[in-house]
Order: structure tokens, then sequence, then C-alpha cells
């Protein structure tokens, strides 16, 4: 591996300096492996304030060509939580049915989750908007183009998640609003262009969910 320039090394010198004027290493390393999906919360409101920082923190992930495709649309009041909840409830129950599983099996699913989303301080639904993305006349580009702004997603939803962490609240990632697009579009009257990708609950945490197995290096990294 060659070696770096004395350039490299002040530039990654200055970078760890920024770094640490926040956290130290050893603390960001413990705010990424304690975080949880956390599905059970206390009946505690959460501070307007403290959930502003955790999107404002969001919107400094990186995405492609900086066209920051995220939208957030979030829900505090208890009817605005039941109403996206019941929406989303009737095609839940009915793929749940499809899949064959019994009516009273369909009736405690589809109650479970109606719970965890009213039994929540705030919903955040992260949408995405193509707004801004780059436009290519073949449609293996556009595509491209659209699968990182999804991925950017990814990596924004991971800010805000390890926000609130660090802060002493806990979130879960919920992937439903994948499977019923149109039914969350509709229930939150969503401006042109939004679509409904994921929505993260959040709440002062009432568990300590267990750390779940995590695959070792050596089966997920090869090196060429």
């Amino acid at each position: 591996m060659p070696r770096s320039s004395a350039g490299e090394q002040r530039t990654d010198k200055r970078f760890r300096q920024m770094f640490q004027r926040y956290v130290s290493a050893p603390e960001f390393d413990g705010i990424l492996r304690s975080r949880r999906s956390v599905r059970a919360y206390k009946p505690e409101p959460l501070d307007s304030e403290l959930l502003r920082e955790a999107l404002d923190a969001a919107r400094w992930a990186p995405s492609p060509h900086n066209a920051q495709p995220w939208r957030f649309v979030v829900l505090t009041t208890v009817q605005s939580k039941l109403n996206l909840a019941e929406a989303m409830g009737q095609p839940f129950r009915r793929d749940l049915l499809a899949d064959g599983l019994s009516p009273d099996e369909v009736a405690a699913r589809t109650e479970q989750s109606r719970n965890r989303l009213a039994g929540a301080a705030a919903v955040v639904v992260v949408c995405l908007s193509e707004e801004g993305l780059q436009r290519y006349p073949d449609a293996d580009r556009q595509a491209a183009e659209r699968a990182m702004a999804v991925q950017s997603l990814g990596a924004a939803i991971q800010n805000l998640l390890l926000t609130l962490h660090h802060r002493g609240w806990g979130a879960c990632w919920m992937c439903a609003p994948l499977f019923c697009p149109e039914t969350v579009r509709l229930a939150l009257d969503l401006p042109d262009g939004w679509e409904p990708q994921a929505m993260i609950t959040v709440g002062r945490p009432a568990e300590e969910p267990i750390a779940p197995g995590r695959r070792g290096l050596e089966s997920i990294v090869v090196y060429r």
C-alpha cells in the first residue's frame, strides 16, 4: 500500500480534529453499537426541538449530485397516527388473508401494528422525491439514478436514528409504506412527487432489546 503524502496526512489530521470536537471515537463507536430497534415506548411526549435536531441531522446525509431527495412527514397527534394506522390496516389485512392466516391471526397482527403507531410519541414518514435528480435518455441510467436516491434515503434515516438514540430516545425503522404507497399518499394528502418509502416510530424506550447477532467480517468482506 503506498505511503500517504505529507499533504494527505495534514488533511487527515484536520478531519480527525474536526470529528473529535463533537464526539470522541470511543463514544461514537458506542453510539453505533448500542442503537436498537425499539418497538415499545413510554407515554411521554417528544420534545419538538429534539425531533427537529434529528431531522436536521438527517438532511446532512450524502445524496447523488447533492439532490437531497428526502422528504419528511411528521405525525405527533393521536388522531393523525390513528388515521394512518387505520388506512394502512386495510391493505395489511387483505395481504395477511391472502397469505393464508386465520381471521384471528390477522386481527391480532393488525391490532399490534395499529398499537405500535398509536403508542409512539411521533411517527416520521420518509418519502422520496425525484426533484433535482439528473435525467437521462436511457432507462438503465435513469434507474441507476433512482437507485442512488433510494440509497441516500437509507443514509438519512440512519442519521435520524443515531441522533435520536444519542439523545436517549428509541426508534424503529418500518418499511410498511412500500407495500401500500398509494394508501399512505392518500391518507397523508402528500404533495405531488412525494413517494412514501418508510416510517420511523419514535418514543422514550419502554424496553431494552437484546442486541441481534452480526455476521463476522470474514463472511461479508472480500479483498481483491
